[in-house]
């Protein structure tokens, strides 16, 4: 039994290697891309291998439902006849060969899509064959509008996209900067085509009227993405409002006027004014939107009334009119707020100016305490200088020191006005003249029983303790001078040690 089946196997094999081997001599496209009610061509070839070779006859068939049809037939003695299309000339050979078999088919259906295979038969080969697949694609039909509805609280479908008839389906979204979104609803037609509904759904108030949205369209079957753009029409009552009136209506003026504006959609067309006391003045007259008084008086000290009314519904508002016996002065608004702003600029120069005075004022109180520094006089009194005379012998008591001059003389009386002469001077001694001698200290002069010291000699009491050491050497310049004739005696000034 089982060597039975084997043969059959063997024999099944090398069938299929024979129509591989076979369809490699029929040149097709495995695969057509056509696009509805358009023309498609599925090229079909067979390689001639030797003279021995002829072909019989030329078919293409397709599957149907699982079953095999003939669309096509060429015969060398019986010519070509097409038993899908007996009374129509949508299916053709493109040329009158039995080597090609290239079929053209026009005007091309949705129902024509599916597999086709163009088969040879020849001798002494037997039939040949090979197989393409035809794809229908339906260019889709899109557009958008908008959807008129009622400003209201609730969500609902405001603008609607359609791409009709396209196959595959459509890629259908929106592209919006509200808070919206889209449902989106596919329709699948007779003929095989899909049509796909996208509804942009929204809470519809009077701030996204004419506000605009964009539907996008992408399909296989477009060479780009298509856009379609919509503006929303929400519609609302009218907003109603009066213009016109400045405050300043007085008796006899004239042409005064009112203007009654309102915004709605659809656009309020009908108005209507009244008086809060019903019928309007004589001195009025209306026109549409306007209301004109030819002369103030009176009567037009009332409340107006104007009305507006579009689809949705009617609005109403009021304006309350004054009327003044005399006109109200223009300029007295304008003079008060120009010395308004005088007074504040002078208030704010004078804050400006405070302020710099100020900064200067602190800056000057931080450069005082330095300048002091470099301008006052030392902090201590120099020390004396030094006596020349190192035999100077101090005065024995402190009675004798009130008995000496407060300035010792420095030339002697008898000597002569030539300085520099020599002749008539008479030279003293160191020991006899002194040249210059030290102050009596305060300690002295309170020995003495002199008074309190005075401010000058407070300050110079403050004596910096490191100049006791200080003295100065005599130089020969200091020699020759001592033997010039002197009646003063020098004091040293405290300039010199600063």
């Amino acid at each position: 039994m089982g060597s039975a089946r084997r043969p059959c196997a063997w024999a099944s094999l090398l069938w299929g290697c024979l129509s591989v081997v076979l369809a490699q001599q029929v040149t097709v496209k495995h695969e057509v891309t056509g696009y509805l009610g358009k023309r498609v061509v599925l090229p079909c070839n067979i390689a001639v291998t030797g003279p021995e070779m002829k072909v019989s006859q030329v078919t293409w068939v397709k599957e149907v439902g699982g079953r095999r049809q003939n669309v096509a037939v060429h015969h060398p003695t019986h010519g070509q006849s097409y038993p899908m299309e007996k009374n129509s000339r949508r299916i053709r050979f493109a040329v009158n060969s039995l080597t090609d078999a290239t079929l053209v088919i026009e005007h091309l259906l949705m129902s024509d899509e599916g597999t086709y295979s163009c088969e040879f038969a020849t001798y002494p080969n037997g039939n040949e064959l090979n197989t393409t697949n035809l794809i229908v694609l339906a260019k889709p039909t899109s557009s958008a509008e908008a959807m008129e509805v009622k400003s209201s609280n609730v969500e609902q479908p405001v603008a609607v996209c359609t791409s009709a008839n396209g196959k595959p389906p459509a890629r259908v979204t929106w592209q919006s900067k509200l808070n919206g979104n889209s449902s989106i609803k596919q329709i699948n037609n007779s003929d095989g085509t899909v049509t796909v509904i996208n509804r942009y759904n929204l809470i519809p108030t009077k701030e996204a009227n004419e506000q605009q949205i964009i539907c996008l369209v992408e399909h296989v079957a477009l060479p780009q993405t298509e856009s379609f753009p919509v503006q929303l029409s929400i519609l609302y009552a009218p907003e109603v409002a009066i213009d016109g009136y400045d405050g300043n209506w007085y008796l006899t003026r004239n042409d005064a006027t009112l203007v009654c504006s309102a915004r709605g959609n659809p656009t309020p067309i009908d108005f209507s004014w009244t008086t809060s006391n019903g019928p309007l003045p004589k001195s009025v007259e209306v026109q549409g939107q306007r209301l004109f008084v030819k002369k103030v008086d009176y009567s037009v000290n009332t409340t107006f009334i104007c009305q507006a009314t579009n689809r949705v519904g009617q609005v109403s508002t009021q304006q309350i009119i004054l009327v003044r016996e005399k006109p109200k002065l223009v300029g007295a608004g304008t003079t008060g707020g120009i010395i308004g702003g005088l007074i504040a600029t002078i208030v704010a120069l004078a804050v400006l100016a405070t302020g710099i005075l100020i900064c200067r004022q602190q800056q000057k109180n931080r450069m005082d305490p330095e300048e002091d520094d470099l301008e006052g006089p030392p902090a201590y009194k120099p020390p004396p200088p030094c006596q020349l005379s190192e035999e100077t012998e101090p005065v024995a008591n402190a009675a004798g020191a009130e008995s000496l001059p407060f300035k010792a003389p420095y030339f002697e009386s008898n000597a002569t006005d030539n300085l520099f002469g020599g002749v008539g001077t008479t030279a003293t001694t160191k020991e006899e003249v002194p040249r210059y001698h030290e102050l009596p200290t305060l300690e002295e002069r309170e020995t003495a029983g002199e008074a309190g010291p005075s401010l000058e000699d407070e300050y110079l009491d403050q004596i910096n303790p490191i100049y006791d050491a200080l003295s100065f050497a005599a130089t020969e310049e200091d020699e020759a001078l001592t033997s010039l004739p002197t009646d003063k005696a020098f004091v040293m000034s405290r300039a010199m040690y600063v």
